[in-house]
């Protein structure tokens, strides 16, 4: 018998009895259902997450522990989603970070501009300590953070010009989310930034009375916002992580085992979902271009970074250490 041959086998063996010891954790628990919301639709990545770890966890506790899923905001908006699961009306979520930072401050800091420099970046980061401890702190408001995955980079789209560097933002009329951070990020830009709630945007870019907005580009895809908008430029300047939350009533309630598997089957769902997201994002692109939209692939980076310097001047401290030790992992 060959060394690779036996290498196999043993693997093999391995896998098996792991497989039974694992399946046994669960011979004598009586079965739970825990109901999984989010707010977007079932082709959003969101649902592509949630999907696989409702699979995930089905098989891994043999049917002991499923998942019921509950897309397009039907239990609520993110905020009622969160405080459902505080008082234990809803189990757990896929939910962005902006809500989830209104419960724990210190999540906001990945909302500052052009923080991390690639996708591996912030995986790196929200994968690695800083992100489980903030993760951990959840657990401070009956919350229990599982997993990271993503919303991904948001990106510039106008009506008017092609923008490249900050000063081809002067002027514009841009839509940003009621969040202080990213009003005073686009302000620093150069841009007349509008805070107002999505669906009153879509109105507004049809019709005229805002140039622009800032989202990723599963978002500008599926909105089909190249018949009102021109122009895309990948500015990357926010990377939205998307958090795997789960109630403490509901998770207090579930033995250990069936602890671990959902918080193993979270990861790996949300790294899961990741990579479809890469792999839409570029048909997307792809599909947007053949469509006439004008896309920059590579704009002046630096000069934006150095426009939203006083953004981090007056947010910078508002997160206790965890800007300068992201930051210190990020080099």
């Amino acid at each position: 018998m060959t060394k690779l041959t036996l290498n196999t086998l043993t693997l093999s063996l391995s896998l098996a009895l792991a497989s039974t010891a694992f399946a046994s954790d669960f011979t004598d628990m009586d079965p739970v259902t825990l109901r999984l919301a989010h707010v977007v639709n079932e082709q959003d990545g969101f649902h592509i997450a949630a999907v696989k770890f409702q699979d995930l966890v089905a098989e891994r506790t043999e049917g002991a522990v499923s998942i019921e899923l509950y897309p397009n905001a039907s239990l609520g908006d993110e905020r009622t989603l969160l405080e459902g699961m505080q008082i234990g009306t809803v189990d757990m979520g896929v939910i962005t970070n902006g809500p989830v930072a209104n419960f724990v401050e210190e999540m906001a800091v990945f909302e500052l501009p052009f923080l991390f420099p690639s996708p591996q970046a912030a995986y790196d980061v929200l994968d690695g300590p800083i992100g489980k401890e903030l993760l951990n702190k959840l657990s401070d408001v009956n919350l229990k953070g599982l997993a990271y995955a993503e919303r991904g980079f948001r990106n510039l789209t106008n009506s008017e010009r092609a923008v490249n560097k900050p000063e081809d933002m002067d002027g514009l009329r841009i839509r940003v989310m009621e969040n202080p951070v990213y009003v005073d990020t686009f302000r620093a830009l150069g841009a007349n930034a509008i805070p107002m709630a999505w669906t009153e945007a879509l109105t507004a870019m049809q019709q005229g009375t805002i140039d622009g907005q800032e989202n990723p580009v599963n978002v500008v895809h599926s909105f089909k916002l190249n018949e009102t908008q021109n122009h895309m430029t990948l500015s990357r300047h926010t990377y939205a992580p998307a958090i795997f939350v789960m109630g403490m009533p509901a998770w207090n309630k579930l033995p250990e085992a069936a602890q671990d598997v959902l918080a193993q089957a979270a990861q790996e769902a949300a790294e899961h979902e990741r990579k479809v997201n890469a792999e839409m994002a570029s048909k997307q692109l792809a599909e947007l271009t053949e469509a006439g939209m004008q896309i920059n692939d590579n704009p002046d980076i630096a000069a934006f970074q150095s426009a939203v310097a006083p953004v981090y001047e007056k947010y910078g401290k508002q997160f206790g250490d965890y800007l300068p030790r992201i930051q210190k992992a990020l080099k």
